[in-house]
Formats: structure tokens, sequence, C-alpha cells
């Protein structure tokens, strides 16, 4: 591991507040002294940053710009295509467990620009919408003209607008949420009863925790310095999500460590936030068939009626399992909502 990222973890400056110990006010400070105890003295970087290089990378250049990806081929080569979207705060190692259910198909795992293993990022302007282009110009360069896409988070979002715009190249959709801000000009009067219900539920989620996100996109240069000066904040700002966010026990300690690594040995917690901070237009509706999986300890699972709204559902799959991360979490099911896309787009 960087040793002066260990230096600054030994010299940890630890802060306590009155509910240091209150998991619904933020990682709590006990928690936070057993992960940084670890990463000092328990972890091994190098371990992981020689299984992460191992994955079969390759930079393809799209416009003006370096896209890395990971491009897993099947064994026969007119096997479908299929693009894995990653979403905040993680990376392509969201798909890490699901690639070998996906032996049988050609993928894709683009780094997204400005996250984790991506080429740097450098230049304003890096929009949901841009990285959509940039992502079909390199599968355009790989020479692929017709693919599923799959995705959440970030990703989902990202998905959504590839298939809007290249309709003639995205023959199906596998997401595991829907654009998170359709619900910030939705109308309620326009929706089914518990669709409208839902738009409640998700205006409550946003006051109650999605303060990160106002600050990621109206604030990011200040919080930038914090996480990308101090390993400890990192590891709190991105742990809390990941923990709160899935399954218990989704996640050892060393998966914690690796995913949190990742974004300081990379230098990317500043450049993630540009989805957030860079606006986004999205059409009103993408018709492109859709299969929607929906994991139970995700952060906002919406209903059917929802999300028929604004895409072609013609698959809503409800899973007894999984959170946010469901392609980590829930590999196999994941993959199998992935092949039933495939089928969808013929």
């Amino acid at each position: 591991m960087n040793e002066e990222m260990r230096e600054r973890l030994r010299r940890t400056r630890r802060v306590t507040t009155p509910w240091s110990d209150d998991g619904t006010r933020g990682i709590r400070g006990s928690r936070l002294d057993e992960l940084l105890e670890h990463w000092v003295n328990g972890y091994d970087w190098g371990v992981h940053e020689r299984r992460i290089g191992g994955f079969p990378w390759v930079t393809v250049r799209a416009g003006d710009t370096d896209l890395r990806v990971i491009h897993q081929r099947s064994a026969d080569p007119g096997a479908p295509v299929v693009v894995l979207l990653h979403g905040w705060p993680d990376s392509v190692l969201r798909f890490e467990r699901v690639l070998p259910f996906l032996a049988d198909m050609h993928v894709v795992v683009p780094a997204l620009p400005g996250f984790p293993f991506a080429a740097p990022l450098t230049e304003p302007g890096m929009s949901a919408h841009r990285i959509a282009g940039v992502v079909a110009g390199a599968l355009d360069e790989l020479g692929y003209s017709r693919y599923t896409v799959s995705g959440g988070d970030v990703g989902g979002t990202v998905a959504e607008l590839l298939a809007a715009g290249y309709p003639d190249r995205v023959t199906a959709l596998h997401l595991t949420n829907i654009a998170p801000q359709r619900a910030l000009t939705a109308d309620p009067a326009k929706l089914a009863p518990d669709a409208a219900a839902y738009l409640h539920r998700s205006a409550q989620w946003f006051r109650a925790q999605g303060g990160y996100i106002a600050q990621q996109a109206t604030r990011p240069n200040t919080l930038a310095v914090a996480l990308g000066d101090s390993p400890a904040g990192l590891a709190a700002w991105i742990v809390e999500k990941l923990e709160s966010w899935s399954d218990e026990s989704a996640f050892t300690t060393d998966e914690l460590l690796t995913w949190v690594t990742a974004y300081w040995i990379t230098d990317t917690i500043g450049t993630s936030f540009t989805t957030y901070a860079e606006p986004v237009t999205l059409p009103d509706r993408v018709d492109t068939p859709t299969v929607l999986s929906v994991f139970p300890r995700d952060i906002k699972p919406e209903p059917r009626s929802y999300a028929e709204a604004f895409l072609n559902v013609c698959d809503y799959v409800e899973h007894p399992a999984g959170g946010h991360f469901a392609a980590w979490e829930q590999p196999e099911a994941y993959a199998h909502d992935v092949h039933r896309a495939v089928k969808l787009g013929g």
C-alpha cells in the first residue's frame, strides 16, 4: 500500500461528535476506528491491485476521450454483446463477481470517466450525456453495433441516455433503478396512485439521506479537498453508503477497503462528482425494451407503475435479497436478469 497513505492513516485526527455511535447520523466512530486499524495493519492493497490489473483491460479512443474498459470476450465470435455501467461510490469492481456468469457473451465494462481506473479527467463538462456518447463511440471502435446495456445508479442514467440517443444500437436495457432525476420533475397528477405515493417516499428519502447529493452537485470543489486529502474522511464518506445501501455482510472488511482504496490510489473522488455537478436532461420516455430488477435493500426501489411511466418495462423482477450493489451482492440473480434482457432484444 502507498506508504504516504499509510502515514496519513497513522496520523488521523480522531473526531468525535455527540452522536459518534449513532448509525443513523453516519458511520459510527467505533466502526471507523476498526476500519482504519485494519487499513494500516492488516490490509494489503498489492494483492487486490494485481487481481484488478489482471482483468482484460483495453483502452479505446472515442472522439477526444480515452475510455478504459474491461473487455471480456466470449469464445463464440457471434455471441451477444452486453455493456455493464457502474455507479457511485463504486467502480468497475461492482461487476467483478458477475463476470463469470456472463461468459457466454462479449462483455464490456467501462471505467466511467472521472471514476477509479479511468483515464485522468481534467476538463469540465463530462456530463452523463457526454459519457453516453463516449461509451457509444468506444463500442463502435470495438466493432459492436448492437448491444444490451445494463446498469444502476449513475450507470442507469447513462444507460437510459444511451438507449434514447442510439435506439438503433441499444437492443434492450437491464436496470436496477430508473434515473433518480425523474423524481424531481415528475407530475404526481399524471401518475398511478402507487407511483405518486412513490414520489412522496422518494422525496422523504432525499430529505433524510440525500444531503451528499446536494453537496456533490453544488460544492464539489470544497468536498473534494476534504475527501481527497484524508483517507479516513474518504473511508467514512464511502463506507457509510456501501454498508447502509446493501444487505448485511455484503462486504468483508478487505472488500470495503479495496473499493475505498481504488478512489484514493487513483485520486478520483473529486472527479467522480462530475455526473452530479453537470446538468442532465432526460427524455420524457425511453421505448427500448427494458428489464427492471428490484432488490429490497436498494435505497429507493420503484414500483412497476412508476417505472412504466418513463420506460418500456417488459419484465419487472422482484428479488428476495440484495441492495444497491446487486451485481456484487447477488451476481447470479443479476446475470439471470441480464440474460432476460438479451433475449428481449433478440
